[in-house]
């Protein structure tokens, strides 16, 4: 009789569920109550065991046709493990909006399918909730994506998001304004500024920017404090980075983390036309700290102050602000979805050409060692300083 009634309430229940309609008719025809019972149950355990996505597509961004992009997402996401949908921008900051409303619906990941402002924008939405950031990089940049190394191809990047492993990270605000990759001042915002209003997108693009004004672009100088004191600099650039590039793999903070609780602060001095090309080679080979013209340090909150009022970015997205800006981190402020298979070794033809080498030179080592230590005891010279 318990069973009876107990089965009679999912009924009442089960119709407003789509999924419990094939399950209802296994239940016409097989009227055996304790199996109906044991079929319905398993049914909703495992619907009940599904994460929910997002997927926030800005059909507009980067250089990726974004219709190819939505039937890799529909073919590659693993609906055993989603119950998933897609939403489409419709105009600039549409998509903080979208990813907020799912958050406050706990959704479990939201999934920003752009470039670099889709993602600021969706990850904006996100602050304050427990529902996780992923991302499929569409865009000219990809700075955010390329930290995390996540792979750049569509179908690569929606099987991390199936795998689910979601980490705490940092994340910074720069006049109140979050950003995930990078904040600054100086020719990197100027730049930021020209190229959104360029009409044309991509590297090349960003490029033609960067060699059209660099040389006319004059330097500024800077009251920079932290918690630790202040210094005055006549710089190029001021960037505050919570990731290690720009995008496209120029790395402006080689060394920074996004869980360290600090930003890397990058000022470039005043530099001349010949120096310039070191510069960039420099920025795309890891090495930019050893150059004489770049200081770097670490603080959690720095407050920098100009001459005049101008244009600063938070990841690549321009905007004024006054003489004083305030730039700090927020520690594990976040959830992420990262890539589990992230830095870990990869198997290139230089490996597989050095590693007989390698091999070879660490067991000649070893032998010379050896027999470096036997003449000492043989003549008694332990070969100490």
């Amino acid at each position: 009789m318990v069973l009876k009634l107990g089965l009679l309430n999912v009924l009442k229940v089960a119709p407003k569920k789509p999924f419990c309609v094939p399950v209802l008719d296994q239940i016409v025809r097989k009227p055996n109550i304790f199996y109906s019972v044991y079929v319905l149950c398993l049914t909703f355990a495992n619907e009940m065991q599904k994460k929910t996505a997002l997927f926030v597509i800005n059909p507009i961004s980067g250089t990726v046709r974004k219709n190819r992009v939505r039937e890799i997402i529909e073919q590659t996401v693993d609906s055993s493990v989603f119950e998933w949908s897609i939403s489409l921008t419709a105009h600039a900051g549409h998509a903080t909006e979208i990813a907020r409303e799912a958050a406050a619906r706990h959704v479990d990941i939201v999934v920003a399918v752009g470039g670099d402002g889709t993602v600021n924008e969706t990850a904006s939405g996100l602050i304050g909730f427990e529902t996780a950031l992923a991302i499929v990089p569409c865009g000219s940049g990809n700075g955010l994506a390329r930290h995390l190394d996540l792979p750049l191809d569509v179908a690569k990047a929606v099987r991390v998001i199936n795998q689910g492993l979601v980490h705490r990270l940092d994340y910074g605000l720069c006049c109140g304004r979050p950003f995930f990759c990078t904040s600054g001042v100086g020719f990197d915002a100027f730049i930021s500024n020209k190229f959104a209003s360029s009409s044309r997108r991509g590297p090349i693009s960003y490029m033609e920017n960067i060699l059209k004004s660099g040389l006319s672009y004059k330097p500024q100088v800077y009251d920079i404090e932290d918690e630790t004191g202040r210094v005055i600099h006549k710089a190029y650039v001021v960037t505050c980075a919570n990731a290690s590039q720009y995008g496209n793999n120029a790395y402006i903070a080689p060394s920074a983390s996004m869980k360290d609780g600090l930003l890397d602060i990058v000022l470039i001095e005043p530099f001349n036309a010949l120096q310039a090309p070191q510069i960039a080679l420099q920025m795309f080979n890891k090495t930019l700290p050893e150059n004489s013209h770049v200081k770097t340090f670490r603080a959690a909150k720095v407050t920098i102050r100009r001459r005049q009022p101008g244009v600063c970015h938070v990841d690549g997205d321009p905007f004024d602000a006054g003489r004083e800006i305030v730039v700090e981190l927020v520690h594990k402020g976040i959830n992420v979805v990262v890539n589990p298979n992230a830095h870990a070794p990869r198997l290139t033809l230089h490996s597989i050409l050095s590693e007989p080498y390698d091999s070879w030179r660490k067991l000649n080592r070893t032998l010379w060692q050896q027999s470096l230590k036997g003449i000492r005891s043989l003549t008694g010279v332990n070969g100490e300083k």
